[in-house]
Parts: structure tokens; C-alpha cells; sequence
């Protein structure tokens, strides 16, 4: 399972260290850096992501009271130079609190706890969406999704016995689908990540499609992928 995970952050040299840390960790997918609190609300309720590194002391608004202002809260490890933070953390159920400076050993093993968490406490998203098509809503379990392509005001499911033609926009479908196993990697198409069949000169090739991978997605689909190279 891949963890997304985001920093939220307002010390350059703490998120640096922290996304050090993340990117030696296989099973971590850092998808944001925010030095504010604020900043970071709307990604959080747009993107969903699992597992949140979370700074206390930050301008306008405190990691405290992001955690007190969300309505459903991912999984947060508190990351801060001051301890006295320690019961009111526990009390809106953080996962783990890292004092500064965080050795990584300490680090793993806050994120070992949170992987478990997320893994065994129904943080998995469902196993099917319903589709709006012209006539009716259609059931499509997520296993069978191969990838997803715009064709002018249509989108096109294809999956492994069929395909479903929707108005619904891109930006919707994503919503709907679990991060951790789908991808945007162009304009016109997400995949599923664990159909690819090969990549070859920035295209992939899932069943007979071949499909691009756009210069502005590039580097963020190589570096989700890299998990699963050997």
C-alpha cells in the first residue's frame, strides 16, 4: 500500500530534512509542502491525502488548530521543537508526536505506526463508484478500471470487460478514485497504476493502448513509480 503523505512546514531546513526522510521510506508518496496551515486546508480537502507531517508553532494558524478546524481528519504526526504540546496532540488523536531534531530511526518507526493504522482502520477507500452515463448510473468496480481517457465532452472508462462513456469531468472522476492506485499522467488520461504493462520512451502501454505521459506529469509519475523499481 502507498501512503500519501504531505508536510505542512513554515522552517526550509525542517521540510527539506523531512522530505529526505520521506523519500527514503519505499511505501511513502510525499504529493505536497506547505509552510502554512492555511495553505494547506483546501489541498487537504481536495486530495485527501493519509498521513499528514505536522508542524505546532506557525503563523496565523497552528498545526493545533488545522486539526481542530478539519471535519475528517487524515493520519497526523506531529512534528515540533515544543513537548508541552504532547496531551493536547493526543487528545485530537495524532498518530505519533516527533520532537526536533527527529532522528530518522524515530521517524520510521512513527511512520511504521501510522502504516498499520491506516492500513487496518478503514481508512481503505471503497471498491467501486457509481458513474453518471447518459441513461443511468453505472456500477464499475475499481480493480477493473485499465485507464481513463478524455474524448472531446466525454470521458471514456475502460476497463477490463468494458467501456463507459460519461460526461463527468476528470476533476470529479479523481475525486472518486483512491490515490494510491490511480494517476493522472496526461490532460486526457489517468491510469491504473498496477495495470501497467511496460514503460517505454514516456509512454505506457496497458493492454493495446499506448498512453502518453505529459512533460508536467512526468517527474511526479517517475517518482511514484520508483517504489516498485528493482
Amino acid at each position: 500500500m502507498i501512503i500519501d503523505c504531505i508536510i505542512i512546514e513554515d522552517e526550509p531546513l525542517a521540510i527539506n530534512k523531512m522530505e529526505g526522510y520521506i523519500n527514503r521510506i519505499s511505501y511513502l508518496n510525499l504529493t505536497g509542502k506547505f509552510r502554512s496551515a492555511i495553505d494547506a486546508i483546501g489541498f487537504i480537502q481536495e486530495n485527501k491525502p493519509h498521513l499528514i507531517f505536522l508542524d505546532i508553532q506557525m503563523e496565523h494558524m497552528t498545526g493545533i488548530q488545522l486539526l481542530e478546524t478539519l471535519s475528517q481528519k487524515p493520519k497526523v504526526i506531529i512534528t515540533t521543537a515544543y513537548q508541552e504540546y504532547a496531551i493536547k496532540g493526543y487528545d485530537l488523536q495524532v498518530s505519533d508526536y516527533l520532537l526536533k531534531p527527529i532522528q530518522f530511526e524515530r521517524f520510521v518507526q512513527a511512520c511504521e505506526k501510522s502504516y498499520h493504522e491506516i492500513e487496518n482502520t478503514g481508512t481503505k477507500e471503497q471498491d467501486f463508484i457509481f458513474v453518471k452515463t447518459e441513461y443511468r448510473l453505472e456500477k464499475i468496480n475499481m480493480s477493473s478500471i485499465l485507464y481513463i481517457e478524455g474524448m472531446r465532452d466525454y470521458r471514456h472508462i475502460i476497463t477490463k470487460d468494458k467501456k463507459i462513456m460519461t460526461l463527468q469531468t476528470f476533476k470529479d472522476i479523481e475525486k472518486a478514485l483512491p490515490a494510491n492506485q490511480f494517476m493522472r499522467v496526461h490532460n486526457s488520461f489517468i491510469v491504473s497504476v498496477d495495470k501497467i504493462e511496460s514503460i517505454e520512451k514516456n509512454r505506457i502501454h496497458i493492454k493495446n493502448k499506448l498512453i502518453p505521459i505529459s512533460d508536467s506529469k512526468r517527474e511526479e509519475f517517475y517518482k511514484r513509480i520508483k517504489n516498485k523499481m528493482i
